[in-house]
């Protein structure tokens, strides 16, 4: 555990709860910076934050921030909510509709003199270019707003842990990245674990220092973005983060002296399959793994392509024809269906339609392989 002295506190978390037939069972550490809670929902996400919060009590663990226990079930210490110094910001916010966005703010720290809170109010709101706002009323300020206010009256408190539970979601993008850097920029000078929901990989991937990944109310997965997200181990994990196309493969050629080898993925049809160039890992012929390859990680022809630094290329006939929103989704049955993303242009560039013969391109990068 840290010191006294640590300037930087890390929160160490080992609990378990069984709430009706869901149990949580987890165990991690989370430093400085944001960590970022990954999962799908009823992963337990929440139930995570309350227990941290002291909300929920757990049924068995501790939990400890720095040197401070704040929860540690052997010996019966659960300290109050009010007395935790944990922040903690929800989708709903619960700002006092009656109350201006100072005296808002001025609510986190009641026990301050009028002066100090009127310095400690004014300081933070100016931190998140709300200052403007301190006279006026929750509902006549935009949501973005609202989000900054509900932030400035957690942080308002000095609090040791930050928790977020999916406080930006309802926002546009550029109002939440412009939130986010004036949350980022706060916690360069405090310094405090920050455990931050969300269902965005896009989130993650801007965010995350480290990302936890939930499932069943267990840590499955953790690490940098890039480890977790990029080149997922777990199909879960691979499912939650926009692998579209996952499927059983077994490994066929190993090509040591070209850091590659080939894997055979089952036809749809019987005694046929797909052969699949892929990255070399540590696996014999006839290991069974799971491969998976995100939409828009594959490239559509309509002439056999030559010359491609590619090396899956791969003949196919389009099954369906999709559109959302902005984006073609394109099922191709190449052996194996597999779920292609293409541009509104590039469809009608290509005149695809269903039954159009294609070829499909694959980076051997693109193909991620997974333990099955």
């Amino acid at each position: 555990m840290p010191t006294a002295e640590s300037s930087q506190p890390l929160l160490c978390v080992n609990l378990r709860q069984t709430l009706g037939s869901f149990q949580l069972d987890c165990e991690f550490v989370a430093s400085a910076g944001f960590n970022i809670l990954f999962g799908a929902s009823g992963a337990g996400k929440t139930t995570l934050l309350d227990c941290v919060a002291g909300l929920t009590t757990p049924d068995g663990g501790r939990i400890v921030v720095g040197d401070r226990v704040l929860f540690d079930a052997s010996q019966a210490t659960n300290i109050p909510v009010a007395k935790r110094n944990v922040g903690y910001v929800i989708q709903e916010l619960a700002l006092f509709p009656h109350l201006t966005v100072e005296q808002n703010v001025e609510y986190g720290v009641t026990k301050l003199s009028r002066t100090q809170r009127r310095e400690r109010a004014i300081s933070i709101l100016r931190e998140f270019h709300i200052e403007q706002l301190r006279d006026r009323r929750p509902g006549k300020i935009s949501g973005g707003e609202r989000q900054r206010v509900a932030l400035a009256r957690a942080l308002v408190t000095e609090p040791r842990v930050l928790l977020l539970d999916e406080p930006l979601a309802a926002l546009d993008a550029p109002i939440k990245a412009k939130i986010i850097d004036d949350l980022r920029r706060w916690n360069q000078a405090h310094a405090i674990p920050i455990l931050y929901v969300t269902h965005s990989r896009e989130e993650v991937i801007a965010l995350g220092e480290r990302v936890l990944v939930m499932e069943a109310g267990r840590i499955i997965a953790q690490g940098t973005p890039h480890e977790v997200l990029r080149a997922p181990r777990q199909e879960t994990v691979a499912q939650l983060t926009g692998f579209e196309n996952i499927f059983d493969a077994s490994v066929w050629l190993v090509h040591e002296d070209r850091g590659t080898m080939t894997c055979r993925l089952p036809g749809s049809k019987p005694k046929t399959f797909v052969l699949l160039e892929t990255p070399l890992i540590r696996a014999q012929p006839g290991s069974l793994l799971r491969v998976g390859i995100r939409a828009g990680d594959i490239l559509l022809a309509i002439v056999k392509p030559e010359g491609l630094s590619a090396r899956n290329v791969i003949a196919g006939r389009v099954v369906s024809l999709e559109r959302r929103d902005m984006i073609i989704s394109a099922h191709v049955d190449c052996g194996v269906e597999m779920e292609v993303y293409l541009t509104l242009a590039a469809q009608e560039a290509l005149r695809l339609t269903p039954g159009s013969e294609v070829w499909l391109v694959i980076k051997t990068h693109s193909c991620h392989l997974m333990a099955k």
